[in-house]
């Protein structure tokens, strides 16, 4: 059966922090989880784009400032969220950025990198406290197909200062998000109560594609119509991530059409660099250097 927003539950008095829900999948995101009931805090960039967003959602929302590029906007928003949400359900961590130009975030971490992963990595660990507590809460992340496309962990050259590419760059912090995601789940595993999962929506015809290259916005934009989708339909396999009941701690949710393009959302599975364990942990013990961010949750336990 294809699962669709009819089968999203009602959210009545769960909280959701959703990051980047001013425009595209965060939006559709927000939007839907507030019309089923939840109460749902908009964290954007741009408070302005985000009160504009506000108005045009029903149900609870409000809206926080939170800029992924910096570090000490990290930490004030989840301050601020401590001080209003003394719980919360659903962490969405949404937002990114997309084959940028080369560019550096506020802290010195190259843009791609610092946004979508050191950034959400950073948030979520400041904010984890809040959900631990509270039964089947969950912390979704949002990878991309572009996390098989030239990616790799660049230990010797994270911030990709000898020699940029924005697509590796790009590779590398989606590939990072699952890397992430996975870690986190068995962290959380000794805890019981919160689980962390990770979705993708496709090729979803959204504004991250303005920066992409000349050689790939080119077929894109002719291919359009057979393998993109809407804002809307890329923000389901989240959508299901966040709310299915029978979703389970590690999965991985995207569509089910060719390529995982374009669909409805199913199970899917990552590259098979996505689940190297030793990778995951070193690259978690970078994010906590490089960010200053302690996890409340003890090292994960690995099988012999």
């Amino acid at each position: 059966m294809k699962w669709t927003e009819q089968q999203i539950p009602r959210q009545d008095g769960r909280v959701a922090v959703v990051t980047g829900a001013n425009t595209g999948l965060g939006f559709e995101t927000a939007r839907r989880l507030a019309e089923r009931g939840a109460s749902v805090v908009l964290a954007v960039r741009d408070t302005e784009k985000g009160k504009a967003a506000a108005a045009r959602i029903n149900g609870d929302v409000s809206v926080r400032e939170l800029d992924l590029t910096s570090l000490e906007s990290v930490r004030g928003a989840a301050a601020g969220l401590r001080a209003t949400h003394p719980r919360i359900d659903l962490l969405i961590n949404n937002a990114g950025v997309m084959y940028t130009p080369k560019q550096s975030t506020r802290d010195g971490f190259e843009m791609q990198f610092g946004t979508n992963h050191l950034g959400h990595f950073a948030f979520t660990g400041l904010v984890l406290d809040l959900l631990l507590p509270v039964p089947g809460s969950r912390v979704v992340t949002v990878s991309s197909v572009g996390h098989r496309i030239r990616a790799a962990i660049h230990f010797d050259d994270l911030q990709f200062e000898r020699s940029y590419s924005r697509v590796a760059a790009y590779g590398q912090s989606k590939l990072a998000n699952l890397m992430f995601t996975y870690e986190l789940q068995r962290r959380l595993t000794a805890h019981g109560t919160t689980v962390a999962v990770a979705a993708h929506p496709g090729v979803s015809n959204t504004e991250l594609m303005r920066n992409s290259p000349a050689l790939v916005r080119g077929p894109i934009t002719w291919l359009a119509p057979a393998i993109t989708q809407s804002p809307s339909a890329g923000a389901l396999p989240i959508l299901r991530a966040a709310t299915d009941p029978s979703v389970l701690g590690g999965q991985y949710y995207g569509p089910d059409g060719l390529g995982e393009t374009r669909g409805y959302p199913r199970l899917v599975t990552s590259s098979p660099d996505s689940y190297d364990v030793s990778v995951q942990q070193r690259l978690w013990a970078v994010s906590e250097d490089l960010t200053g961010v302690r996890f409340p949750l003890g090292r994960a336990a690995v099988a012999a």
